[in-house]
């Protein structure tokens, strides 16, 4: 069917949906088999690892939009929890992951600090919901997102990002300590690990659903 496809689109001067890098997926070869495509959020904190999660599950070279730390943002991020940060994201990163044969998300990873926040707007839009990472160590950086993901009516999941040497918690004292609603998804992952992005991921989108079944 693949060369059927590719065969009949040469003909008419038509080029497949088709990427150089990653696999390839039956909707990029058959026409017929138009995909669902879902986007999703990735929020949180300054250095929380959005940046890490998107690269850890896109199917393709994410995009990302990388800026070297300068002595001129000393004053407005903190890198007291992650001294090794040398680079920041200045406007998104971007990803993609087929999770079913015609299931794709396009990952949105949105910039941590607050000078980048006006973007949120733009970001979100058409997204079915959101993924807030959280650090134990520094809680209170999550605060703003989930503000906003509440505020704006998006589904959302809080997913707690366990970094090396830092103290594991369970996800039901998450919730306590940002007051979680019950209804929401708290997990505890590794934003290194693919396998672990995409259970954060599947329950996002299984909290999405029920959220808004329509």
């Amino acid at each position: 069917m693949d060369s059927v496809v590719s065969d009949a689109a040469s003909s008419f001067g038509v080029t497949p949906l088709l990427d150089e890098e990653g696999p390839v997926q039956p909707w990029q070869t058959d026409r017929t088999r138009a995909p669902i495509a879902t986007k999703i959020v990735v929020a949180g904190g300054f250095g929380v690892g959005k940046t890490t999660l998107v690269t850890a599950v896109s199917e393709i070279t994410p995009l990302q939009t990388e800026a070297l730390m300068t002595e001129a943002s000393e004053e407005t991020d903190d890198l007291t929890a992650t001294p090794g940060k040398l680079t920041t994201t200045v406007a998104m990163d971007f990803g993609r992951l087929t999770l079913d044969e015609d299931l794709v998300l396009y990952l949105f990873g949105t910039p941590g600090q607050q000078r980048f926040w006006f973007m949120w707007d733009d970001l979100v839009r058409g997204a079915i919901g959101a993924v807030v990472m959280a650090d134990t160590r520094r809680l209170k950086d999550c605060f703003p997102a989930l503000d906003y993901f509440e505020s704006c009516g998006l589904p959302y999941v809080v997913a707690v990002n366990h970094f090396d040497g830092s103290e594991r918690f369970e996800p039901e004292d998450v919730r306590e300590a940002l007051t979680i609603p019950a209804h929401i998804p708290v997990m505890i992952m590794d934003a290194r690990r693919r396998i672990s992005v995409i259970e954060t991921l599947l329950s996002l989108v299984g909290h999405a659903l029920d959220e808004t079944p329509e």
